[in-house]
């Protein structure tokens, strides 16, 4: 069957566009995604370099526009204005699907509000090629990247630890092991699967048990999506007895709350998340 990409007579409406591209090989892209570009008076990129790749491929020569984290807010008037104008806009990330945890959220939420059509072309999705190719659960919870301040770590992910689904996160290749500790007192019991530069060359799937999951001795390289499975089984272990609960109001203010999750959690089989809450529980009641 032979598609014609350069069909002049087809009409497509004039408003914005959020087309997904390949998350690596460039031919992961529907005909439909390349005669929207085709016909596209500006392109908004992530990064008009990564980009002009896939575009020059398929001979793509709409006008391209940056538009990334820093300066989506001031493009948006302009971008706006575009669109009033009845002129076509498509909206595209690096790789993937725009405004999933790429640039776009705000463009799309002033269209909406401006009753500005807004109309989807999918394509790839690394969220929904790492969960299909889990085996786990296919409900699953779609966090984004790896938070990194330690704060929103715990709070996040002892509200996620709550969750009998199958759990999906971004992480930095240079921040997995960083991560990893966390994902060990989190989610026990568990199961996790690493997908590492998904549809590239050097493709690659590691599968673990959560316990089991040990630090990276070299670096990972590439985009990581991680997915770790719905609960397994329970985890058998001991509840704070009342002489610890006592042990700990003995301590709380003479050692630090991370001091008392380790000599509590050395000498028994009690959970660190069940010591740290009671001891941030102590903490506000005093």
């Amino acid at each position: 069957m032979i598609v014609d990409l350069k069909s002049k007579n087809r009409e497509i409406k004039k408003c914005l566009y959020l087309v997904s591209t390949p998350i690596g090989n460039l031919g992961d892209i529907s005909y439909r995604a390349v005669e929207i570009l085709k016909r596209s008076d500006y392109i908004l990129c992530e990064d008009t370099r990564v980009s002009k790749i896939l575009l020059s491929k398929y001979k793509i020569s709409s006008k391209l526009i940056s538009n990334h984290k820093f300066n989506e807010k001031k493009n948006l008037g302009k971008v706006i204005q575009f669109l009033d104008n009845g002129l076509i806009v498509s909206l595209v990330s690096d790789a993937g699907t725009p405004g999933i945890s790429d640039p776009g959220a705000i463009l799309v939420s002033e269209c909406v509000r401006k009753n500005i059509e807004v109309i989807p072309i999918p394509g790839s999705s690394a969220v929904i090629s790492a969960v299909a190719v889990s085996g786990f659960s296919e409900k699953f919870f779609f966090y984004g990247f790896f938070p990194e301040k330690k704060k929103i770590i715990l709070e996040d992910l002892e509200s996620l630890s709550n969750l009998n689904s199958s759990i999906v996160f971004f992480i930095s290749a240079k921040k997995l092991n960083k991560a990893i500790p966390f994902i060990k007192e989190y989610f026990q019991g568990r199961k996790i699967l690493i997908c590492r530069e998904m549809s590239k060359i050097y493709e690659e799937f590691l599968r673990f048990d959560v316990d089991e999951l040990k630090l990276f001795e070299d670096t990972l390289r590439g985009e990581i999506t991680v997915v770790i499975s719905e609960k397994l089984n329970k985890i058998t272990s001991q509840s704070l007895s009342e002489s610890d609960k006592r042990n700990i109001k003995k301590m709380i203010n003479k050692l630090s709350v991370k001091e008392i999750v380790n000599l509590i959690g050395e000498k028994s089989k009690i959970q660190k998340k069940e010591i740290y809450n009671y001891c941030l529980k102590i903490k506000n009641e005093n």
